[in-house]
Formats: structure tokens, sequence, C-alpha cells
């Protein structure tokens, strides 16, 4: 993986047989963690992993999350995820994730916001500049590619008619 992979394919994973719920699939709970350790695999190339956190006490934390469940994904299967960075700032960046089982058939789907944060705060606080340049490295590469379909999307009952 490069951070100029556009987008960012990021490494296969398989399920656990205690994130099976009563109803004989992945629990929803359970696609988060999915989404969150595919998104370690993005967060390393861009310098913002554990030893980030331990060595200079800067981190991210999640400041909104959205997922939509499309198929079911049970304990034989194994996935993996798309990771596209549709916009950052100073402070932030935005990303669409799509969680694909190994057959090429996407399950789900998570939009994130992500905060860079000064954990002597703990506070949001201005990636520092060799962190911004790889943000914006991987921004670059992926502002060129169609916004997802979902992205965007606001939880609500449709009507029909009005």
């Amino acid at each position: 993986m490069k951070l100029t992979d556009a987008p960012l394919t990021t490494s296969e994973m398989g399920i656990q047989p205690d994130w099976i719920d009563y109803n004989g699939h992945l629990n929803m709970a359970f696609y988060s963690v999915l989404f969150d350790r595919s998104a370690d695999d993005a967060f390393e190339l861009l310098g913002m992993g554990p030893a980030y956190a331990k060595q200079r006490r800067l981190t991210t934390y999640t400041g909104e999350f959205h997922i939509c469940y499309l198929q079911e994904l049970h304990l034989e299967h194994r996935v993996y995820c798309k990771f596209q960075m549709l916009d950052c700032d100073e402070k932030r960046f935005h990303v669409f994730q799509e969680l694909y089982h190994v057959d090429g058939w996407l399950a789900a789907t998570a939009e994130s916001l992500t905060l860079h944060v000064d954990m002597l705060g703990p506070k949001v606080a201005p990636f520092p500049p060799d962190i911004r340049e790889r943000v914006e490295t991987m921004f670059d590469a992926h502002k060129s590619l169609p916004r997802p379909e979902r992205a965007g999307r606001s939880i609500g009952i449709k009507r029909k008619g009005g």
C-alpha cells in the first residue's frame, strides 16, 4: 500500500466467532470494528499509528461515523476495505470506506470525520507539517475519484408522493 493508491485497498480480515449474533450473521457493532481496523492501515501510512500517539502524544479521534449495511456477512467470510479521503483541512479529514467480501461484493459502507488531537488537552489540534504533507498527498491522489453515491447521506424515512 502507498499513500498515492486511489482508493487505498486495506488488508484482508476475517470474522471472529464471537462477532456472530443470534441471527447467524455479523453483529452490527463489529462492522465498526472492521472499518476501524482497516482505517488503521491507512492511518499507519499517514504516519498516525500507535507509535505516533506514544511518541508524539498526538492521535486521532472519530468525530462522526455513519454505516450503511448492505449485505450480511457470516463467520466464514473474509473482507477488505477501500478507503477514500473525500476532504481534509489543517485539523480534520473526511473519509469514505467500502467493505467488500473477497469475492467482490459490497457488504457495507462507512463515512467518517476524523479529528487530529493533542493528547495533552485533549483538544483538536493542527497536524504537524510532516503529517499534514502526508494527509495532503493522500487527498491529492483521491480528490479526482468519483464521489461515492452514499457519501453525505442522512437518516430519515423517505415517503412516497411528497
